[in-house]
């Protein structure tokens, strides 16, 4: 049999069972709880005749049978100070150029206001989905929290979250290992490094020790040593906690750690499509009339392939850029020894604080640089419109690319 995911949320479906009367014991619409009611959210507010009174849209029931209840009938109190937050939040805004006075005693909200509310409301709901769906997806142990105090953009429609390459049709990222070292404490004399003719990435504290620009050999699944081999960092995931983040100056979302970073530490890895540079060069025209920058370059040996993160990727798709990064790209061979296809990790340049965001320099993928002297001599289909870089870092280039 075929199978589709239903793209619908539980919430939806409940209210569409409960629309047209229907029972479904699987999303848990049964003769008992086919009249049940707990709030979702609170919608507005009035007073009449001295009383206070809410509009609740109720979890797993349509619009249409949201309900003006008494605030002594409701035992939310959670759902009460987000309905009070964000009414002040919206109050509270300065409008050309004078902020409102914040007033509490009020007999009915203005639409406007309502409509805020509302809208805070679901994106609150969307944003807790999504965080929940990408903790469910992860493969690493470190949690990943979403956050937007800035606007009203709720999580991307068309990006799903992997945890490894996803390679296009005739893309093999998985072949050239058949064995692995036999050492029972690495490193040592024969460890996967020195096969390949360079030492070992890490130190004893399990922080990089190479220079940038040379490449990490990790242990493999064929190696005799097991899971706590310090020569086994980048294959565990991120070990720490970040969070998915709405920027206030207009990056849109970025990533900050949440834990302190020591110098030299792995953060993530970068993942995507693994794609031809042919058809890179053809989304990159798309992506740039669009002001996104996600393809990613694989040249360590040669320029044949490139990593696209624009709809499939992990928590390394919103990391923004900066002139002035935190994180530094290296090329990793684990489960794949061809040169043409290396694992991209980015580690820690510094000590970076928690609450600190994360960025890297976009043009260490070896894109090239179009100033105007040299995009001059490309042909009109090379030619690239550049993105304006808002890092604000003092160094700053001025362009992305």
């Amino acid at each position: 049999a075929w199978y589709v995911p239903c793209l619908a949320s539980h919430e939806t479906l409940q209210e569409l069972c409960r629309k047209e009367n229907l029972r479904c014991k699987s999303i848990g619409i049964t003769n008992r709880s086919l009249k049940s009611y707990e709030v979702e959210y609170l919608c507005d507010y009035k007073v009449e005749e001295g009383k206070a009174y809410y509009l609740v849209k109720w979890k797993g029931w349509p619009e249409s049978s949201n309900t003006w209840e008494p605030r002594k009938h409701l035992n939310c109190p959670l759902l009460l100070q987000n309905f009070l937050r964000d009414k002040n939040e919206y109050l509270s805004r300065g409008r050309e150029g004078k902020a409102l006075k914040v007033r509490n005693h009020v007999k009915a909200l203005k639409p406007a206001i309502a409509d805020y509310i509302v809208k805070k409301a679901k994106q609150r709901i969307a944003l807790q989905r999504w965080k929940e769906e990408l903790n469910r997806k992860k493969n690493h142990k470190a949690m990943i929290l979403v956050e937007n105090t800035v606007d009203l953009e709720g999580p991307p429609l068309d990006f799903y979250y992997i945890n490894e390459y996803k390679p296009a049709p005739g893309i093999n990222v998985l072949n050239g290992i058949t064995t692995g070292c036999e050492c029972a404490d690495c490193p040592a004399e024969k460890c996967c490094p020195k096969e390949a003719g360079f030492i070992l990435a890490y130190n004893k504290h399990k922080k990089l020790k190479i220079q940038p620009g040379l490449p990490i050999y990790e242990c493999n699944s064929y190696c005799r040593c097991g899971p706590d081999c310090p020569n086994r960092i980048v294959q565990k995931g991120t070990p720490y906690s970040l969070c998915i983040f709405r920027t206030n100056n207009g990056r849109g979302w970025g990533v900050k750690t949440l834990q302190k970073i020591k110098t030299n530490s792995f953060v993530m890895e970068y993942v995507g499509e693994v794609i031809t540079s042919e058809e890179a060069e053809r989304r990159g025209q798309l992506y740039d009339n669009q002001g996104n920058t996600y393809l990613f370059d694989l040249d360590y040996d040669s320029d044949e392939f490139t990593v696209d993160a624009a709809r499939y990727g992990n928590v390394s798709h919103f990391v923004n850029h900066s002139c002035d990064p935190n994180l530094q790209v290296f090329n990793v061979f684990i489960d794949n020894l061809d040169l043409r296809l290396p694992r991209i990790a980015l580690f820690s340049t510094r000590t970076i604080k928690a609450g600190e965001e994360l960025t890297f320099d976009y043009q260490m993928k070896g894109s090239i640089d179009l100033t105007s002297d040299s995009a001059d001599g490309l042909s009109p289909s090379k030619k690239r419109i550049r993105t304006v870089c808002k890092c604000g870092a003092v160094c700053c280039r001025g362009y992305l690319n």
